[in-house]
């Protein structure tokens, strides 16, 4: 069951990561000041409020599902996963809330568009770290073979 929990919490918290990312991208390719302001809302409320307990499910689990198991790709598991989440508190997080406060309040100039940056790339990072782990926790269990795309280093 706690595998179960595990899976379904990291796809949703990928899944949201990989939502927020993209539509951050689209919106400031092709929206409005008003649909900025829009997405970055909805990034706040609702979507942290899904992300954050699914990446704490996922740690979690991820941390009980750990002790029964060594070796080299649960060890890479468990320091992304510490990175994921003190990028996501330290970065990710804040960014999302003062984005929004700032979009909301027509505040789009050049700290917007640094801290803007910062926040894509730290996902981007977490979102590439998420994947590693997805592909990790398959060979664990044995649902991908230890060959299959590429390499664990």
């Amino acid at each position: 069951m706690i595998n179960k929990i595990h899976l379904v919490a990291a796809v949703i918290a990928t899944l949201c990561i990989a939502t927020f990312f993209t539509s951050t991208i689209l919106v400031e390719l092709f929206g409005s000041h008003e649909s900025i302001a829009t997405v970055k809302g909805l990034i706040v409320m609702p979507g942290l409020f899904i992300l954050v307990p699914a990446i704490a499910a996922t740690g979690g689990t991820g941390f009980v599902l750990s002790k029964n198991r060594t070796g080299r790709l649960v060890d890479n598991k468990l320091k992304r996963m510490r990175f994921i989440g003190a990028n996501g508190l330290l970065v990710l997080l804040p960014a999302a809330i003062v984005l929004d406060q700032w979009a909301a309040t027509g505040s789009f100039d050049t700290k917007f568009y640094i801290v803007q940056g910062l926040e894509l790339l730290a996902g981007a990072m977490n979102l590439l770290l998420m994947s590693l782990n997805m592909r990790d926790g398959l060979k664990v269990t044995g649902k991908l073979p230890s060959g299959a795309f590429f390499r664990a280093k």
